[in-house]
């Protein structure tokens, strides 16, 4: 078990959560009672002998099961590292990290104190109601290859690494604060059938009207959306090329790629939690990592930018 000094210093030094110690507070005291409930609810949902609360009690409390699955996510430690450090069995932090881990995703990304997204339908009304730039970009995060003889096996080869990944759409503002990440999906799905399947086309088409900047893997998703998304300009001489228009497209290309840039910078701060460099784990746990991970970042992010916490 982890003494209260222990625990203290971890909550208290930010190279080990990457959370500061207020961010983690904030966790506690929104995620906690979260927990309860469920917990709670499980037990009284199943035919019992004894009363609620009666028979063995738990090893770990609450904030334990936090810290721990902070430090899985931002330093995608195997289970057997917390279990040790906590003192308990290695299924203990896995049941503990499968319990916490949802909580964490459904809580969606944080821009600031009193604004939450948690659907790609909330990221385009807050762009139309904030007037920003936001950013798209597929990022791709290496998994274990499916077993052989598994159905559907090849989808999940990147066509771009040749390797087995999952990819998440990552939607950020101008200045690279993560706003958004879908759920992902098998690596050989191409960007703009991702952005197709998730209902970006759908929700720009019949929204408000705004500014999404992207790379030439979403080329033609402008027309689709009347000029919404953003995307670099399309090569009209494909041989000899005049010099004059070499230095025009030059020139706009450029133009584009500093704009979007941030988003690139967003992704990078996303992969610092080492749970998004190469998963080890179930492909099916991805979805709510890649999820729950944005949504601690981008709290961290806007308690960065916070003046009470600034002073």
């Amino acid at each position: 078990m982890v003494g209260n000094t222990t625990r203290a210093a971890i909550i208290s030094n930010r190279r080990i959560t990457g959370l500061a110690a207020e961010v983690i507070a904030e966790l506690i005291a929104e995620v906690g009672p979260l927990w309860h409930e469920r917990h709670q609810a499980t037990l009284t949902s199943r035919p019992r002998k004894r009363a609620v609360g009666a028979g063995a009690k738990h090893r770990l409390v609450f904030v334990d099961r936090l810290l721990a699955t902070l430090v899985h996510l931002r330093h995608g430690a195997t289970h057997d590292v917390p279990a040790c450090w906590f003192g308990v069995d290695r299924s203990t932090i896995t049941r503990a990290i499968g319990e916490v881990r949802p909580l964490l995703a459904e809580r969606g990304c944080t821009v600031s104190p009193d604004v939450r997204l948690r659907a790609l339908a909330e990221f385009v009304e807050h762009l139309g109601a904030s007037g920003r730039t936001g950013i798209i970009d597929g990022t791709e995060i290496r998994v274990r290859r499916p077993a052989a003889g598994r159905k559907d096996r090849d989808r999940f080869i990147s066509g771009k690494n040749k390797q087995n990944a999952v990819k998440s759409m990552v939607v950020t503002d101008g200045e690279g604060r993560v706003l958004w990440c879908s759920p992902t999906q098998p690596g050989s799905c191409a960007d703009i059938t991702h952005a197709r399947q998730s209902g970006l086309v759908k929700l720009l088409a019949g929204g408000p009207a705004v500014e999404i900047l992207a790379d030439a893997g979403y080329q033609g998703l402008g027309a689709q959306t009347g000029g919404c998304v953003m995307t670099p300009p399309h090569r009209k001489f494909k041989k000899n090329a005049p010099d004059w228009y070499e230095e025009i497209y030059e020139r706009q290309r450029k133009a584009h790629s500093s704009r979007r840039i941030r988003v690139e910078h967003g992704i990078a701060h996303l992969k610092n939690w080492r749970a998004l460099t190469r998963h080890l784990g179930r492909r099916e746990h991805m979805s709510g990592t890649v999820q729950a991970i944005a949504g601690l970042l981008s709290q961290q992010q806007a308690g960065d930018l916070s003046p009470r916490r600034q002073r």
